[in-house]
Order: C-alpha cells, then structure tokens, then sequence
C-alpha cells in the first residue's frame, strides 16, 4: 500500500488530524498534485491556525506557483501565528523565506 493511500485511511478514521492531512499533502507535493496540496494546507490553517508547520509549505507551494501575493500573505500570517506560539526556530524559518521573495 502506497504512502497516500494508507495516509487516506487514517484520515477516514481521524479526519481532522493535522498532522495526518499535512503529510498527505506533502506527499500530494511529491507527486505533482500542487492543487490537492493547496487545498489542504488551506483547509488546516483555516480550522487550525496555530498549526504552525504548514504556514511554510503552503507559502512555499503558493511560490512555485506563481502566486507571488499569496505567498508573501502566507510568510506574513505564519510570521504572526509563530510569533504568537513563542516559536522562534518557525518564526526565523518563515522569515528567511519571506525575504528571500521580497528582496
């Protein structure tokens, strides 16, 4: 059984799990699936917004596609959430990637 298929299972069971939803994106990444993946680190930062660990995949993901503004938005909103947190290793990771685009 592949790597999505049995994340798919566990979500059947545990369908708000985000940690479970962030790795089925990111293996929805790997395979060239760029908009399922999308989707879903939209839908864990809309219901979870202190889940840090997506805020940079989503902002990267948005980069390679060419949506630049919603990139910068993303780094921006994940900057806020880690800060937040206390999360100092997330917040310097976020903000790297934010200047690298914006300068």
């Amino acid at each position: 059984m592949d790597r999505i298929t049995k994340l798919k299972e566990f979500l059947s069971q545990h369908p708000t799990d985000n940690f479970l939803r962030h790795a089925l994106a990111l293996e929805y990444i790997k395979i060239n699936e760029e908009i399922k993946a999308k989707e879903l680190f939209l839908s864990i930062l809309t219901q979870s917004p202190d889940y840090i660990g997506s805020y940079y995949h989503l902002a990267k993901l948005l980069e390679q596609l060419g949506e630049r503004d919603a990139a910068i938005e993303w780094y921006e909103k994940g900057m806020a959430a880690a800060k937040a947190a206390k999360d100092q290793h997330a917040y310097n990771e976020l903000q790297a990637a934010y200047e690298d685009l914006t300068m």
